[in-house]
């Protein structure tokens, strides 16, 4: 199997730290969402970069791949570990269902689906094993009924009741509108099966939301930062933004400060039962170095305001 140098997929040295990981993630988020992305093949390299993140943002993954990294050469180390990971280490993939590569799967994500509940006898045999796997959406999918094809291994006994090979099993679910990160999803009958006439385990689907490359998420509430010119701000502005429904106008007061938040009404996540607020939070951005004619009008701007925004230190 092909080693995955995630590092080298987000651009870092292995000695980077957790904040230059977060950083380069949402860089390259937004340079390969497929919502938003005009790069060649950008789902796949979204992908690639979200297996890379979901390794390197965790202290006991990144432990654990640094330690393989090192030792990559060696079959004997790279064989032990593949056996201990799909023995049961209880790691959750935030992609599951097979959105991430075999590397990922045979090193971190416990064999596709883990043991939620064990099995227990009944006075009509031994139920199945409840089996639970982690399902992404893109904050867009929330908005509509999905339908995903999934696929997952499940845990067998033979007829004397000990374990015997794992199978794949694949389904399609329809993930109703609505559902939110954590949200659990029970599939009955989808788990394991049962054993001397005890019924099938139960799956449970942990719906888990992608980072986004431009909106973070509050409840259901959404906030985008609105990068502003000096101007625009002072004079007020029609600006053209994203909204997980399309683009629309938003209107700029004049006078408007960095830092103040401008409230768009439903257009955050949508729950069974109500929709959130978009928040556009606006930032001023200075132009770049001016030239001449430009640092004459800000000289000019300067003398005639007669503005001090120190004036509480008095």
């Amino acid at each position: 199997m092909e080693f995955k140098d995630y590092y080298a997929v987000m651009g870092l040295e292995p000695t980077a730290s957790l904040k230059e990981i977060k950083t380069a993630y949402r860089k390259l988020a937004r340079k390969y969402h497929p919502d938003v992305s005009d790069e060649p093949d950008a789902e796949s390299q979204f992908k690639e970069v979200a297996e890379a993140y979901e390794v390197l943002k965790d202290a006991e993954r990144r432990a654990e791949y640094d330690e393989l990294r090192l030792h990559r050469d060696d079959p004997r180390f790279a064989q032990q570990q593949a056996g201990y990971h799909s023995g049961g280490q209880q790691w959750h993939s935030s992609a599951g269902g097979g959105d991430f590569s075999d590397f990922f799967e045979s090193f971190f994500a416990n064999r596709g689906a883990s043991a939620h509940h064990s099995s227990h006898r009944t006075s009509h045999g031994v139920r199945g094993q409840d089996l639970e796997m982690e399902l992404p959406l893109f904050l867009e999918e929330t908005l509509a009924e999905q339908t995903r094809s999934i696929s997952y291994k499940i845990p067998t006994v033979d007829a004397s009741g000990f374990p015997g090979a794992d199978t794949t099993k694949t389904l399609k679910v329809k993930i109703p509108a609505g559902v939110s990160d954590g949200e659990r999803i029970r599939l009955k009958g989808q788990g394991a099966p049962g054993f001397a006439g005890g019924a099938n385990g139960d799956l449970y689907l942990i719906i888990r939301l992608a980072p986004h490359p431009v909106f973070d998420v509050d409840g259901q509430d959404l906030q985008i930062v609105v990068p502003l010119a000096p101007w625009e701000a002072a004079l007020g502005a029609s600006v053209e933004m994203p909204t997980l429904t399309g683009k629309i106008t938003l209107t700029i007061p004049a006078g408007s400060q960095s830092g103040q938040r401008l409230r768009i009404k439903g257009k955050g996540l949508a729950s069974k039962k109500s929709t959130g607020d978009l928040y556009a939070i606006l930032k001023v951005v200075m132009p770049p170095k001016p030239d001449e004619k430009a640092r004459a009008l800000w000289q000019q701007l300067s003398e005639q305001a007669a503005f001090n925004p120190r004036t509480g230190w008095e």
